[in-house]
């Protein structure tokens, strides 16, 4: 291997690297917005104080926090060389991520069915800050999906092994991020009613 192909490969991966982060940089700024609309709006006199969260949230974010723990599993599978474990791994994120968007509109559909509208007429500023906040994280849940299937498919035609593991770090990384906005969202969703 030529030296100066190896550097340019790593320059390659930090540059990757970094737009990722930027990337996820700009997700914080935009979260912290609609969170930070959300604490001021509470002030409102037609605030819904008594708002309680749907059961399958609860369920959605044990969900999510297990797709980590299996995206975790599967790029230490791929960094021993076990591809079997690799591919259950990743299988079982992909099963656990579409697991988390069904709970999620399950939940809306719980929220609905109580007498909370999202949108129109008999909708409060709270259920319309419910569901921005939820279905922005499920937008950024489906290119985590999109990234997870490239993944997938990208480990399928064998083009992770040690030390060539720079597709699944960087699918990873969004991946634990979405999994630790979900849960940011949902303490604050819990303790700022």
């Amino acid at each position: 291997m030529d030296l100066t192909q190896g550097t340019t490969e790593e320059k390659i991966g930090r540059a990757k690297k970094m737009m990722l982060w930027f990337g996820i940089a700009s997700m914080v700024m935009m979260f912290a917005g609609l969170t930070s609309a959300y604490v001021v709006s509470k002030s409102r006199p037609d605030w819904i104080t008594d708002f309680q969260l749907p059961a399958s949230l609860y369920w959605s974010t044990l969900v999510i926090v297990i797709s980590s723990l299996t995206f975790i599993l599967a790029k230490k599978s791929i960094a021993e060389g076990n591809r079997k474990n690799a591919t259950f791994s990743l299988l079982a994120t992909l099963g656990l991520g579409i697991a988390f968007v069904i709970l999620q509109l399950e939940g809306f559909s719980e929220i609905i069915s109580s007498g909370y509208y999202f949108t129109g007429s008999e909708s409060t500023v709270t259920t319309s800050f419910i569901y921005v906040l939820v279905l922005a994280h499920l937008a950024h849940l489906a290119a985590g999906l999109i990234v997870l299937l490239v993944v997938i498919y990208n480990h399928f035609k064998q083009h992770y092994k040690p030390g060539q593991m720079l597709g699944i770090e960087l699918g990873a990384t969004f991946w634990h991020f979405l999994d630790v906005l979900w849960v940011y969202l949902f303490v604050f969703l819990y303790f700022f009613r």
